[in-house]
């Protein structure tokens, strides 16, 4: 990517810039970064009344075509407002599953129809989507899916269950990937539907974490239904498109991602300076590799979005590979640099401090999103061409 800025891209920054000090005030400033990784559950309502207050101002589809209702922002102009928004503090996006994940998805294989219905309500922040993917027993393994759809008098009916689901019980719709094949194994016989949440036939469970919060819920689908065009791409072939999604789901985003990841270090730099760990070697010498690390973690980012041709198809599993264990190393370092005062909690009966919070949830960090064996194993089939285990 070149990373030279035109003066049309300094003015493009000088207007994000503008606009968000302009609206992010009152309740919105208050939340302070909130609702990111781990941090879902907090200030749900302002923070879909702050989608909204996006969605009119058009940040929202930057770089959708404009016939579309997007920007057609370049992609440069994209990392922008994502390390512009981030940089500001502003709250952590509700509608993410929306905006990267499904919509992408919805231009590349959706129909027109399907584009009309459902990119408006997008665009506007005024529907919210969630992801059903994961199972009890198919976590990393997607193709190991057992929901499974049957269409009958045109519509879809649709038993199982996903686990693992962000924010599910705040979101209008969800894509689930279902079998929808008797029979079929694998990545065969795989459907990606379209199916609205507020329905009898779905049982929403809220799971309760290490951390004390439940961002992730349970979801039970019980003879739930969907239209019959609610199908993204033909029946059978959801697994092309359940892949076409999680290659959009390390999209520009991470450049965003990446920011708060710095602010994080910069606090616990801050932390270790107060408490004078900064003055131990070793704890030094930690904290001065996660700096280099995360500008890796960036140059890494840059490379893969702007499709260098040495990035090869597993790129996206390097870049898995390179954030999860440096933010669960960070969380280590978050604790460390507190020493023992770490190991008390900030308040009854369970509450934690920032630290303590970041520690806990970056457990999870080589498991969600695909485990790290996982994408190990991509990396060796797709990039190094390895026999399959």
């Amino acid at each position: 990517m070149d990373l030279r800025h035109r003066p049309e891209d300094e003015a493009f920054r000088a207007e994000v810039r503008a606009w968000l000090h302009d609206h992010l005030v009152g309740d919105y400033a208050a939340l302070d970064g909130a609702g990111g990784p781990g941090r879902e559950h907090e200030g749900i309502e302002v923070r879909r009344a702050w989608e909204r207050e996006l969605g009119a101002a058009g940040w929202i589809g930057l770089g959708w075509p404009a016939e579309h209702g997007g920007r057609g922002a370049t992609l440069l102009q994209q990392v922008i407002f994502h390390e512009e928004y981030a940089a500001a503090g502003a709250p952590g996006r509700v509608n993410h599953m929306g905006e990267q994940l499904l919509a992408p998805t919805l231009l590349a294989f959706g129909t027109d129809a399907q584009k009309a219905r459902f990119l408006p309500g997008i665009l506007s922040g005024e529907e919210l989507w969630c992801q059903g993917y994961s199972e009890p027993d198919a976590g990393s393994d997607l193709a190991a899916v057992r929901t499974h759809a049957r269409l009958r008098d045109g519509q879809w009916r649709i038993d199982g269950q996903k686990v693992w689901t962000s924010l599910a019980e705040h979101a209008d719709w969800s894509f689930v990937v279902t079998r929808c094949e008797p029979g079929s194994e694998r990545h065969k016989g795989l459907a990606y539907l379209l199916v609205p949440m507020r329905q009898p036939g779905i049982e929403i469970r809220p799971i309760v974490q290490i951390t004390g919060t439940a961002e992730f819920s349970e979801v039970f689908f019980q003879d739930a239904v969907t239209d019959g065009d609610l199908c993204v791409g033909a029946p059978g072939e959801g697994w092309k498109v359940a892949l076409g999604t999680l290659a959009f789901e390390r999209g520009v985003a991470t450049l965003g991602q990446q920011i708060g990841f710095e602010r994080e270090l910069r606090r616990v730099i801050a932390t270790a300076h107060e408490t004078g760990a900064i003055e131990e070697p070793a704890l030094r010498d930690r904290l001065a590799d996660a700096w280099v690390e995360l500008r890796v973690l960036r140059y890494n980012a840059l490379r893969t979005l702007a499709g260098d041709p040495t990035a090869a198809a597993g790129s996206a599993s390097v870049a898995k590979l390179l954030w999860g264990p440096w933010h669960r190393r960070l969380g280590e370092l978050a604790v460390d640099v507190r020493g023992v005062a770490a190991t008390v909690a900030a308040g009854a009966p369970y509450d934690l401090s920032e630290d303590q919070a970041l520690f806990l949830y970056t457990r999870a960090d080589t498991i969600y999103a695909g485990s790290d064996e996982i994408q190990r194993n991509i990396i060796a089939e797709r990039m190094l061409g390895l026999p399959r285990g």
